[in-house]
């Protein structure tokens, strides 16, 4: 039997055809992943953006949830589906990582916050915080010590200040510093503990009074990410965390007012 020629013109467009083919898998973005990531709700719009950005450069979804790292941990532990932990203080990772629910090696801090006593209205609070000590207002919004690190945080100032058991009948407790700081932007409080995060983006918001506590006056708020057991294999969020830790990322973080851990 003869064999069959292929004729020069098609045998060459059969080799580009192949060649184009190749280079376009080359070219393919890898496979779209989600991550999952619990997030404490002091970093509820830093992380927004950060996570705005990354689903725009990698083609990866992110999915976030807000709440008190009490209340986060708590659903870790009950194998909540979560793949990375953004935390608002360093002793909650201990404990996840003590109880081997986090992956080795992946631990970082990335950023340190601030405790911002804040009105909505000018000259209700001072620059000395001396307003506490008058107690000249009705209500006084806080994260509730229990559940949230920066109303930890707060009640220590104020015990340091003599004022913690005077103040007992106009404090008002947020479930979270994001609640806390809803009373106060709603009238519902005079004034409040809130994290610098909420009140400060490239320069303090318009409106409103402030006193910025001094950090001698409670632990640094060291913030911890981590990745989760559940996400060892999961290439989008091993992603996530590494961008938390980039440039860009921590750009966005010191827009919100946050310290580097480094000088801390």
């Amino acid at each position: 039997m003869l064999q069959k020629r292929i004729h020069p013109l098609l045998r060459q467009g059969i080799v580009l055809a192949t060649l184009l083919c190749s280079i376009a898998l080359a070219a393919a973005p890898a496979q779209a992943d989600t991550v999952t990531v619990a997030t404490a709700a002091n970093f509820k719009a830093p992380v927004e953006q950060i996570a705005a950005q990354f689903e725009k450069t990698t083609g990866h979804s992110v999915k976030l949830v807000f709440g008190t790292v009490t209340k986060l941990s708590a659903q870790i532990e009950q194998g909540a589906p979560i793949d990375v932990f953004i935390s608002a203080d360093q002793h909650t990772v201990d404990t996840l990582q003590s109880k081997g629910l986090t992956v080795d090696g992946t631990r970082l801090c990335y950023a340190v916050g601030e405790l911002v006593l804040w009105s909505a209205r000018q000259g209700v609070v001072d620059d000395r915080g001396g307003v506490l000590k008058d107690g000249k207002f009705n209500h006084l919004a806080i994260a509730n010590p229990k559940l949230a690190v920066y109303g930890r945080a707060a009640q220590g100032v104020m015990e340091r200040m003599g004022v913690w058991e005077s103040l007992q009948p106009k404090i008002v407790l947020g479930d979270s510093i994001s609640q806390a700081y809803q009373f106060v932007a709603s009238g519902n409080a005079d004034l409040g503990f809130v994290a610098k995060s909420q009140v400060y983006k490239g320069g303090w918001l318009p409106g409103g009074s402030r006193w910025v506590v001094p950090q001698s006056m409670y632990s640094p708020l060291k913030q911890d990410a981590v990745l989760l057991k559940r996400a060892a294999n999961n290439p989008a969020a091993k992603e996530f965390l590494r961008e938390l830790a980039a440039a860009p990322a921590q750009q966005v973080i010191r827009e919100y007012g946050y310290a580097d851990c480094a000088a801390h």
